[in-house]
């Protein structure tokens, strides 16, 4: 049993797109980490017949729809990032529904005594995540800019451009570093990455 003056078992994990997150994170679970990835619950939320995805097709129009009636995240994309007006309905949209499934799975792993929880939060400091969901620290995975541009445009089907524009609609790299308790730096190899999540790993043990 978790003692009452013992800091909240949960961890947020950030970083800026293509930074490296999911490489850690699941690096984190192979440790032994209990991780909620948000960005799995946001697609789950507005799979194919779900309540968010009817929520976001009133919204946007059935023009954000594939072929067979699932979200077509790349059109829905770019509609929202270069619109303020439109990304804040999408988040207003989305963001309780993921809330509310991401604190569902925090309960069930706290209660099964897996902790710390690990929750991936590619807005973080945007959405105030870490008020919203009690974390006691945070992990930033942290890239240079243009490190993370060339691995996004490498292995996603975005141009420069498109990733530029995502990366300046996100809290800054400094913003990141600066709410940071722990910084993993991505831009090394990967032996040396491994290392720091060990090492992160073990302090994390030692707190909770």
């Amino acid at each position: 049993m978790l003692s009452s003056t013992a800091p909240a078992p949960i961890v947020g994990l950030t970083g800026g797109i293509g930074s490296g997150k999911s490489t850690v994170s699941q690096k984190l679970a192979e440790l032994g980490a209990c991780v909620i990835d948000s960005d799995i619950i946001a697609r789950e939320v507005v799979a194919k017949g779900s309540k968010g995805l009817a929520m976001v097709v009133e919204r946007f129009g059935e023009l954000v729809l594939a072929n067979d009636g699932s979200l077509d995240r790349a059109k829905l994309a770019s509609t929202v990032f270069s619109d303020p007006a439109a990304l804040g309905n999408l988040n207003g949209i989305l963001h309780p529904l993921i809330e509310a499934e991401t604190k569902e799975q925090v309960i069930e792993c706290i209660s099964c005594g897996k902790i710390p929880v690990i929750i991936v939060i590619p807005l973080l400091f945007e959405t105030n995540a870490a008020k919203r969901y009690g974390l006691s620290k945070v992990i930033v995975v942290d890239l240079p800019e243009d490190q993370a541009v060339q691995r996004v445009v490498a292995s996603r089907d975005m141009s420069e451009e498109e990733v530029r524009s995502r990366i300046a609609a996100q809290a800054s790299r400094q913003e990141r570093l600066a709410g940071a308790d722990y910084v993993i730096d991505n831009s090394v190899d990967p032996e040396t990455l491994q290392q720091q999540v060990i090492d992160l790993w073990k302090e994390l043990k030692t707190i909770y």
